[in-house]
């Protein structure tokens, strides 16, 4: 199951003893800051958690499953997140 936006705000909430509208306030503000750097073409660093990278995709020949018809993927941008060497470990102990 995956951690959503709503269980982030609610863990901040009971550990950070906030109100839950400031829970919320500061999530979302951590997210737009996110959202505006990456928009910008920065990468962000979080240290001992990973990087999100911004990477661009050449432009490439696909092919549509349901038709078998031949089309051009056009040239784009992807975020790529890589995972720090401390996570990696704690990850690959479970």
């Amino acid at each position: 199951m995956a951690l959503t936006k709503d269980k982030i705000i609610n863990r901040a909430y009971t550990n950070l003893d906030l109100r839950k509208s400031e829970a919320r306030q500061v999530v979302e503000q951590l997210l737009e800051i996110m959202k505006r750097t990456m928009e910008s073409g920065e990468d962000i660093l979080i240290s001992g958690f990973g990087k999100f990278l911004i990477k661009d995709k050449q432009a490439r020949r696909g092919r549509n499953p349901q038709t078998r018809c031949d089309l051009q993927l056009r040239a784009r941008k992807v975020v790529v997140f890589k995972t720090s060497g401390i996570l990696r470990k704690k990850i690959d102990t479970r």
